[in-house]
Parts: structure tokens; C-alpha cells; sequence
């Protein structure tokens, strides 16, 4: 049985095929089964706010029902954004893993660092750098191919 962070990869993988970020993001239940899995959607469905951690627990609350996911793990191929760190919150997700760090757009471990903050409505348990070279490889290879001559145009974070 593949681990959260290799079915994370794998969606972000796939949402690379789709011409997305490379961003993939699984919910375990407590127990460890996955209640969601998901790969950025921002393009396909013309939503900035399709980001993989968001379709994940959206999706996992629909899966199990309620209001919260304090008892389940996010697993997510890039360190989330900021919109993504305040829904932490909300979800009230009791543990986050992450693959990579993003100076310039976490909203984690980088930037607001939300879940820090002394005012956080909740604070997760949150471990970064689970297989980070994998994940770092994959925005890296997107990007890189996003730049060549003929290549289309960066269309932004979306993760």
C-alpha cells in the first residue's frame, strides 16, 4: 500500500500532465486510510482557490460528514499558501506534513506562518520536508519547462 506522501506525489504528477502546478495533497483518517485524494485544479476549473489541499478537505468532510478533521492528517507535496494555512484552521486539521518548503509563498513555515501566530484559531501539528527533494524536483521540472522557447506562460502558484 503506497504511503500519503506517495499518493500526494502521485497526484501532484498528474496534475503536472494536466498543465497544473504540481501540487498533490491527501487526507488520512485517523486510522490511516485516505479519505481524500487530489491534484491542483486552478486551470481546469478556472478557480484560484482549486488548490489541492482545499479539494482535499472539502472533500474528506463530504466523505466522513461533520466539520472538522482534528483527528486526520493532511499530507501535501509543497508547503501550503497562506488561504490554505487559514483553512487549516477552520478545517481544524490535526496534523500537516508537508514536502516542500516555499519562501516566497508558504504561509506556514514561511511568510504569515498562520498557524504560528498567537492568535491562530488552531494549531496543527505540522512536520515539513517529508520527501522535499521529490517535491522540489517536480515544481523545479514544471517550471524549467514553463520557461522554455514555445513553452506556454507561467500562470502563478496555484498550490
Amino acid at each position: 500500500m503506497a504511503s500519503g506522501m506517495e499518493l500526494a506525489l502521485m497526484e501532484a504528477r498528474y496534475a503536472a500532465e494536466r498543465g497544473e502546478v504540481p501540487v498533490g495533497a491527501v487526507v488520512l483518517g485517523p486510522d490511516g486510510a485516505v479519505l481524500a485524494q487530489a491534484g491542483n485544479r486552478v486551470e481546469e476549473l478556472n478557480d484560484p482557490s482549486a488548490h489541492a489541499e482545499m479539494l482535499v478537505m472539502r472533500a474528506a468532510l463530504q466523505a466522513r460528514g461533520g466539520q472538522r478533521l482534528a483527528d486526520c492528517t493532511l499530507v501535501v507535496t509543497l508547503e501550503p499558501c497562506p488561504m490554505c494555512a487559514a483553512a487549516l484552521a477552520h478545517f481544524r486539521v490535526g496534523r500537516v506534513l508537508f514536502g516542500a518548503y516555499d519562501p516566497k509563498g508558504g504561509g506556514v513555515e514561511h511568510g504569515a506562518r498562520l498557524p504560528f501566530r498567537a492568535e491562530a484559531l488552531h494549531r496543527p501539528e505540522i512536520i515539513g520536508g517529508v520527501r522535499e527533494r521529490e517535491s522540489a524536483a517536480l515544481l523545479k521540472s514544471f517550471f524549467q519547462n514553463l520557461r522554455q522557447p514555445g513553452a506556454g506562460e507561467e500562470s502563478g502558484r496555484g498550490g
